[in-house]
């Protein structure tokens, strides 16, 4: 009885039976393959895993977020029947934090559909020991969710899903690929150009070696929500680290115990990453019909949602903990931490006006 293939071995047998792969299929099957995907197997989060994400952090960043919410139920006029989705729950912290705040509003929780996009046993686990009491529903599809007005919560989601990248050569633009040399994993390029009418016209005279990045997994997600909520009423917040402004430039990057490491190194071990392109987002949304808020950097969206009033309040009721919630509280603000290099996006049915933005 022969071993089963290990991802990495699987990626390799792959390219040197069909030729080298998109960065896109490379990303897809590092991160989620169905067996041995980097999703599918690890725990990814804290401290004993490869990075900490803002609700992990502290318990204010999931609750300004719950306020968040039950400000736009009210102002739809508070759905008898709603559904909230959240995509990529991690541990089901963030969740668990924002409904403890919302469902203290009268008729929150009686009109509740909590849906979750998970695809981590391990996670799945974790959000429904933290949200049991909430009824919550896990789903695989961007289109099992109920009829009414749809609130949906993203964070640190697109930024996982899989990118093209183009590199500029001096025939025009060729798509970067995934092969091997020599017995090792090796970027290369496509050696057939892109039509120049198939790339934008903005970088018709960009440099030699530039790098764009497509995110037309992202563009897609974004489409089927947009839609949904463009019919059925509502809105949907993502807080990712990315760009306001379509732009050139790697971001492709993989993290593995909290310190950088190679993209091609142990496929299926490291968390592969780029920025997001919110300007292509809000593109989509607006094509769908809704209206999309100035983006806003997550120390704004937290200091207008009031997280300096909401640090002193816990700190006045926990003074032996206020040199923590003042670090965790800086953590999450400061522009020289969490503060700008996260950005938040929102996107909602006309006529509503999210809050936390200006």
């Amino acid at each position: 009885m022969t071993d089963t293939p290990t991802l990495p071995e699987l990626i390799d047998m792959q390219i040197r039976t069909t030729g080298p792969m998109s960065v896109a299929t490379y990303i897809g099957l590092c991160l989620t393959h169905p067996t041995k995907g980097y999703y599918k197997i690890a725990d990814p989060l804290g401290a004993a895993g490869d990075f900490v994400t803002a609700p992990e952090i502290s318990q204010m960043f999931g609750e300004l977020l719950g306020f968040f919410l039950v400000n736009l139920w009210q102002q739809m006029g508070g759905p008898k029947k709603f559904t909230l989705l959240e995509l990529g729950p991690g541990r089901g912290t963030l969740m668990a934090d924002a409904l403890r705040v919302a469902c203290r509003a009268e008729g929150f929780r009686d009109g509740l559909d909590l849906r979750l996009f998970e695809i981590n046993p391990t996670l799945i686990a974790e959000q429904n020991a933290r949200l049991e009491a909430y009824d919550a529903k896990w789903i695989d599809g961007f289109d099992k969710v109920g009829p009414g007005p749809l609130l949906v919560v993203a964070n640190e989601f697109f930024d996982a899903l899989p990118i093209r990248q183009f590199v500029r050569a001096e025939d025009g633009w060729h798509e970067r690929m995934v092969g091997t040399n020599n017995g090792r994993r090796a970027f290369g390029l496509n050696p057939i150009p892109i039509p120049a009418s198939a790339m934008p016209k903005t970088l018709a005279d960009a440099e030699l070696n530039v790098v764009l990045e497509v995110g037309l997994a992202s563009s897609e997600v974004m489409n089927r929500l947009a839609t949904t909520i463009s019919t059925q009423g509502g809105a949907i917040l993502a807080i990712d680290y990315g760009y306001a402004r379509t732009q050139t430039g790697e971001t492709l990057q993989g993290v593995r115990g909290h310190q950088y490491a190679d993209v091609l190194d142990a496929p299926g071990e490291v968390d592969i990453s780029a920025h997001v392109d919110f300007e292509a987002l809000g593109t989509v949304a607006a094509k769908a019909g809704l209206a999309v808020q100035p983006l806003a950097t997550q120390g704004q969206f937290l200091a207008r949602m009031g997280i300096n009033e909401r640090a002193s309040a816990l700190i006045a009721a926990n003074p032996g903990s206020a040199g923590d919630l003042s670090a965790a509280k800086a953590r999450l603000i400061s522009p020289e931490q969490m503060g700008d290099l996260f950005k938040v996006f929102c996107a909602a049915s006309p006529g509503l006006q999210p809050p936390g933005f200006a």
